[in-house]
């Protein structure tokens, strides 16, 4: 949940107590686990109760556990960049299977992120399938196994922006660590499940997970995991609109990534700054965001340089300058590339789809310029269409609903009303339960003006 750009806003049920879905995913490829030829349909996925699976059977599935687990670290090591971020995952919990070390030893690294994302994008199913099957088992061994697996494969699902899948394994995680007794097992399944709602839109429910793993932190006295829920504590109070709480927790945040030596910390740390300081200062909040860049260029981190361009974009956009954001949404595409990380990505496509939706609305009667006008609302429809197309194909209902409320606008503009219209309830549909207001008030206000005609 650490880098985030733009300005992403959340529901209300307990989390304490989550309570997992239930998708229905299909196989893939166990080659690589040594299982040719394995039945696994035999070692009963699907339907029976775990308590009673073979003791064979059980060897076979915590033998795809194991070779699961293996893989989900050479996923972690390819897709997040060297540093505190990776150590502190890939550290081992208690619960930890002695194994695992060895299994990831007999791997091949991954050596692009893409391959990475390719490999996660076609076993997900399966894992699920795994996961999901012997989420309650009773067996100590493959509960053991499963939350290695989830914690180390976390960060690929959560940036691939899968929301489904993402629930099913952070609850599933949550589960077993505390079957387990794991407390930094648990903290991580809590911070994790916290990121996923944060990125649904569901603010006070990540503040609440957030805070409950920062809480097991501070016990654990963990100092580099309590910096990041001090950060993410920082960020959900700024999208709440409790500012001053905010910069508490921001500042307490930069204290301990300075203590760490941490330049990653600290340059998301003043992302996280520059945010908060756009409600009142844009300019300020400029600055901010170019010191997380300079830091970012400095240590080669792409995910803080692709970060640091979209927020500069976002601070353009509350400045009414979009002909300035838009070069810093193009490069925060470009630096991204093929790293995977669909809540920047979509960020970032969004903030272009209303740099140029603005653009396109300048008032000028010359003929070149109109005809420049004509291009930037072309793009922004191909934009805002592309980004929809994405958005529907992760089931991400909270950026497709903010993406509706854009399409309905350009829609707006080219006069065609009844499809505003429809793109407009759609919107408000899909981020209902959400903590979204500015937005949400907004449609309100353009679907009660349709309706008084």
């Amino acid at each position: 949940m650490e880098t985030p750009p733009g300005d992403p806003d959340p529901g209300d049920p307990d989390p304490g107590d989550p309570d997992p879905g239930d998708p229905d995913p299909d196989g893939a490829d166990l080659d690589g686990a040594d299982l040719d030829g394995a039945d696994l349909d035999g070692a009963d996925l699907d339907g029976a109760d775990p308590a009673g699976t073979d003791p064979a059977d059980t060897d076979l599935i915590a033998t795809a556990l194991a070779w699961y687990a293996a893989h989900a670290e050479r996923t972690l090591t390819a897709i997040v960049e060297p540093g505190l971020d990776q150590d502190d995952r890939r550290r081992p919990t208690a619960a930890q299977p002695p194994g695992h070390a060895t299994e990831v030893a007999a791997t091949t690294p991954f050596p692009r992120p893409e391959d990475a994302f390719a490999w996660g994008d076609l076993e997900l199913e399966n894992v699920v399938t795994l996961v999901n099957r012997y989420r309650d088992t009773p067996d100590p061994r493959l509960t053991a196994h499963l939350s290695t697996l989830v914690r180390l494969l976390f960060p690929y699902v959560l940036r691939s922006g899968r929301a489904a899948e993402t629930e099913v394994l952070g609850r599933a995680a949550l589960g077993a660590a505390r079957r387990l007794g794991d407390a930094a097992a648990e903290a991580y399944a809590l911070g994790d499940l916290a990121g996923l709602h944060f990125l649904t839109g569901r603010q006070n429910e990540a503040l609440g997970l957030n805070d409950q793993a920062l809480a097991i932190w501070w016990r654990l006295d963990a100092v580099s995991w309590i910096r990041r829920c001090l950060n993410n504590r920082g960020l959900l109070l700024e999208g709440l609109g409790r500012y001053a709480e905010s910069g508490v927790a921001l500042r307490q945040s930069l204290a301990h990534s300075r203590q760490l030596n941490d330049p990653y910390g600290e340059a998301v740390t003043h992302s996280h700054l520059g945010n908060l300081y756009e409600h009142t200062d844009p300019r300020a909040a400029i600055e901010q965001h170019r010191r997380s860049l300079a830091i970012g260029d400095e240590i080669g981190a792409v995910i803080v340089q692709h970060s640091a361009h979209c927020n500069i974009g976002y601070a353009h956009l509350t400045l009414g300058e979009p002909a300035a954001a838009v070069p810093h949404f193009e490069e925060s595409l470009r630096i991204l590339g093929g790293h995977g990380d669909w809540h920047g990505e979509s960020q970032t496509r969004l903030g272009l789809v209303r740099a140029l939706r603005l653009l396109g609305r300048t008032e000028d009667t010359r003929t070149e310029d109109t005809r420049v006008e004509a291009t930037h609302t072309t793009r922004a429809h191909t934009e805002c269409t592309e980004l929809l197309r994405r958005a529907d194909a992760r089931a991400d209902r909270y950026m497709g609903g903010l993406a509706r409320h854009q399409l309905g606008l350009l829609l707006r503009e080219q006069g065609r009303e009844r499809e505003a219209y429809d793109a407009w309830r759609a919107a408000l549909d899909a981020l209902d339960g959400t903590d979204e207001k500015v937005v949400v008030q907004e449609l309100g206000e353009l679907l009660s003006q349709r309706d008084a005609r």
